[in-house]
């Protein structure tokens, strides 16, 4: 007899893990879109939305419920 897992509850959710997946996605565009075959950390800035001489945060991490 197979034996299969039962699901688990989806109600249980990483705040930080969505903001760093929501933002490894936008890389992903950014790079696969550009012409060069890598993307300059003037342009990861750009598309993370951070200031490169501060190092401050464009977007905030959503805070937990």
């Amino acid at each position: 007899m197979l034996y299969v897992a039962g699901q688990r509850p989806t109600t249980v959710q990483d705040h930080i893990a969505l903001v760093e997946i929501d933002l490894t996605g936008e890389l992903m565009i950014a790079a696969a879109a550009a012409s060069e075959d890598r993307l300059s950390p003037d342009r990861i800035d750009e598309v993370l939305e951070v200031d490169g001489e501060s190092g401050g945060r464009g977007r905030p991490v959503p805070p937990a419920p």
